[in-house]
């Protein structure tokens, strides 16, 4: 059973939420938030699998909400979906480079919200479509001269060629294209390259990547 915390300060936007995740078979929700305090609070207490994060909240915004919980080790294992009126909030970029999991809008599709709760638990980061190419791109635009590679000699050459791929917003499936070999073998490279480098998830390993210098800007092809 996916364990899932609602954090929004709206209280009908929560009671939708909580109305489509209860009513299947696979998620409940655990408890809710109306303020990114809170929220941090509850997470401690309650230990959710994922968290459905609104971005501008009272008190403490989910940025700083999501900040804190990719900061405990003891909440290693949280997921953090962040949640926004607009696709292109000026926070999705920090919010992913706090390390949120994936982002939504809060008019997504039910069965989009549904698809990202069940793809963050397995380690696969979420953007709302047109967002990962975007946010890509921002990321590239913003990236100050590479950190030194020092991590990166951990990986094999293979590795290192996944997570360039990774890098510039390929999924496993367009990644085994470009490799020539099966989509669970490109799935187990990125999981491996991920264990390797400590990354909580995709969308982390996307950061490093740039970090690294092993993807520059330009290389959106």
């Amino acid at each position: 059973m996916i364990r899932v915390l609602l954090a929004d300060d709206q209280s009908l936007v929560r009671a939708g939420f909580r109305a489509l995740l209860d009513a299947q078979a696979d998620i409940e929700v655990a408890g809710e938030a109306a303020d990114g305090e809170e929220a941090l609070r509850t997470v401690r207490d309650l230990r959710p699998d994922v968290v459905l994060m609104d971005i501008r909240m009272p008190v403490m915004d989910g940025l700083a909400a999501t900040r804190g919980i990719t900061g405990d080790d003891a909440l290693g294992e949280v997921k953090v979906v962040m949640l926004t009126t607009f696709e292109l909030d000026e926070y999705v970029f920090e919010a992913i480079r706090a390390g949120a999991s994936g982002f939504l809008v809060k008019d997504t599709e039910p069965e989009e919200l549904l698809r990202a709760v069940r793809a963050v638990v397995h380690g696969d980061a979420l953007l709302s479509p047109g967002v990962t190419r975007r946010l890509i791109a921002e990321f590239a635009a913003r990236s100050k001269e590479p950190a030194a590679a020092g991590a990166l000699v951990a990986l094999t050459e293979r590795e290192r060629e996944v997570m360039a791929l990774v890098g510039i917003g390929l999924p496993n499936e367009e990644i085994a294209r470009r490799l020539v070999v099966s989509p669970l073998t490109a799935k187990t490279h990125v999981s491996r390259t991920m264990v390797k480098l400590g990354a909580r998830d995709r969308a982390q390993l996307v950061v490093m990547a740039y970090e690294s210098g092993l993807v520059r800007p330009g290389w959106l092809g």
